[in-house]
């Protein structure tokens, strides 16, 4: 079904065209303060100020021939043009009805035009751990993709991954040494990790090494099995480490997402021969540059996209670009969406500008979302004490153990799987959640005791919230009331106390806040909501019995405690990838 305030926005509108002989939207919005009523108009002081009318006149013109007497109460208007409508309990009866018949949907129509985005996101290294700066590219990202989904579009995952460059020839040349001295080698990935220092200094002070480690990356260009299998093997371990930690974020990538810098290596001089025969390239100080109008150097001078070095290699520009020219001709994509820390801006926008001067762009919508860093309680960015870069993997660990105290402090007589199965949801819905919350623009500091907190805009209130409602059910099951029946039962929704009128009005509301949250490609658009309407139902819950009520008022509200629960629970598990226990 529609959401109202897009059934509101329409007439109006139409009713602006009709007086002004123009098209103005007429932004119809929820009202920022319940006294202004549900919804709010405020479209009509820019079409007033575009044809030369008073902006209150031309809002009471509106209103005068606006017939939205199925809906609301008669429109207000309020300071110099705005329209304000109260919605009428009888649309608010049906519309609350047709929801609570469409639990998958909750009433949100599909996109008409549905596309095929692309979403390139995580993007972990080959050799390394996964640190805490992998942790908003992948949860932000997976957001993105079911959020998409969800209103109808084919989000197609891209895991770029690092497993290509010279690093893996130093590597794999470091591990034939070992084996052939005899060696027994752990291919754990935190023994990678430190192969790879060893590899690359034994590299940058051993000549015999460095021509083996050279002949082991033209080994690997050209395919050869000798080489290849400890590739292999190099990215089978890491792949394992990834996999869990997707697995323990409920992230949505699957191996079939991967697609590694290796998939892109036959094609770089393509790119760069395309490049230059659609003149977009020249040589400059011996390197191959495009140079996008628009992006200057510090000194004014033209500032070069580098896609190949005075000595033949190519660089991340060019594999992106390979990548891009694939996900178009080979994906299909209608729009790309990179989700990356703020400080690749500059990167994006000039790949973006030579994929569209090169015409390997063309139509396609190219989009980088952003994201802030991490911040420690000190300000600075999230480190170890020693200084090193926190693991996410030991990140996620010590969440799940910080959970595992609080619930067993708070509930020591649930069995220990019990335990541990809701301290694995809270902690790691706890980051997740935390991360979420925050507009993904900006830095935000890192706090265990604030995401753990039972208080304020959290994931352990919120997953208690959400199970609180649910035990509703099973408390009116207790007392022999059957609810299923009597929500089953009901033609109309009685709706009279101011609490449960704020709650059944937010309700109404979830499908603009997916829309937001969507626009944006911001998460917090949905926590935002979802927070508030646990708040709503807090108030509701307190002032309006439930089961201690009778009749149709009964009926009512279990209605509104179900339509609750499924709002949380959607936005939460299926939005959001958090787990709700069904106790706390």
């Amino acid at each position: 079904m529609k959401l109202t305030a897009d059934i509101l926005e329409e007439r109006l509108s139409s009713v602006l065209k009709e007086i002004t002989g123009s098209e103005f939207p007429a932004i119809v919005r929820p009202s920022a303060n319940p006294k202004f009523g549900d919804y709010q108009s405020n479209g009509v002081m820019a079409a007033a100020k575009k044809t030369k009318q008073n902006p209150r006149g031309l809002a009471e013109k509106a209103a005068d021939k606006l017939d939205v007497s199925d809906i609301c109460d008669e429109p207000e208007i309020a300071g110099p043009g705005f329209i304000n409508f109260r919605i009428k309990p009888e649309f608010l009866s049906k519309a609350l009805l047709e929801t609570a018949s469409d639990p998958e949907r909750l009433g949100i129509e599909k996109v008409q035009s549905p596309e095929k985005v692309v979403v390139d996101y995580s993007g972990p290294n080959i050799a390394k751990e996964m640190h805490v700066g992998h942790l908003r590219s992948t949860i932000i990202g997976d957001c993105i993709c079911r959020l998409l989904e969800f209103a109808g579009h084919n989000a197609v995952r891209q895991n770029h991954i690092g497993d290509w460059g010279t690093q893996f020839g130093m590597l794999c040349a470091l591990l034939e040494r070992k084996k052939e001295s005899g060696e027994k080698v752990s291919m754990a990935l935190s023994d990678l990790e430190s192969f790879y220092r060893e590899a690359k200094k034994l590299y940058d002070e051993d000549e015999k090494f460095a021509q083996t480690a050279r002949a082991a990356i033209a080994g690997l260009h050209r395919g050869e099995q000798f080489w290849k299998q400890s590739w292999i093997d190099i990215i089978e371990e890491s792949r394992k480490h990834y996999s869990l930690i997707y697995q323990r974020l409920n992230a949505t990538l699957t191996r079939e997402d991967e697609r590694g810098e290796s998939a892109y290596a036959g094609q770089l001089q393509e790119i760069v021969d395309h490049l230059k025969e659609k003149g977009c390239a020249e040589v400059s100080d011996g390197a191959v540059c495009v140079f996008p109008e628009g992006f200057k150097n510090k000194d004014g001078s033209p500032l070069p996209f580098i896609v190949q070095k005075s000595d033949g290699a190519f660089l991340y520009a060019t594999t992106d670009l390979a990548a891009l020219k694939y996900r178009i001709d080979k994906l299909g994509a209608d729009e790309i969406v990179y989700v990356t820390d703020a400080r690749q801006i500059l990167h994006f926008k000039m790949l973006f500008a030579t994929a569209k001067l090169a015409g390997i762009a063309q139509n396609q919508k190219l989009r980088h979302v952003t994201f802030g860093t991490m911040l420690g309680e000190d300000g600075k960015p999230f480190k170890t004490r020693s200084g090193d870069t926190v693991k996410l993997k030991d990140l996620l660990e010590e969440a799940v153990e910080r959970a595992y105290s609080v619930v067993n402090q708070k509930n020591p007589g649930l069995s220990e799987d019990e335990k541990k199965s809701i301290a694995e949801a809270v902690g790691i819905g706890a980051i997740k959640y935390s991360d979420y919350s925050n507009n993904r623009t900006t830095d935000y500091i890192f706090s265990f005791d604030k995401m753990l907190s039972m208080d304020g805009n959290t994931a352990p209130y919120m997953q208690y919230a959400c199970a609180r409602v649910k035990s509703i059910e099973k408390k009116a099951k207790e007392k022999g009331i059957d609810t299923q029946s009597e929500i089953d039962g009901l033609d109309r929704l009685e709706v009279l106390e101011d609490a449960e009128r704020d709650l059944a009005v937010h309700l109404l509301k979830y499908g603009l806040a997916i829309r937001g949250a969507l626009a944006e490609y911001k998460p917090n658009f949905i926590t935002a909501y979802l927070y508030e309407l646990a708040q709503k139902f807090s108030a509701f819950y307190t002032n309006c019995p439930v089961l201690s009520s009778e009749g149709i008022t009964r009926s009512s509200r279990l209605t509104l405690c179900r339509l609750t629960h499924q709002t949380l629970r959607h936005g939460l598990e299926e939005i959001l990838r958090i787990d709700v226990p069904e106790q706390m």
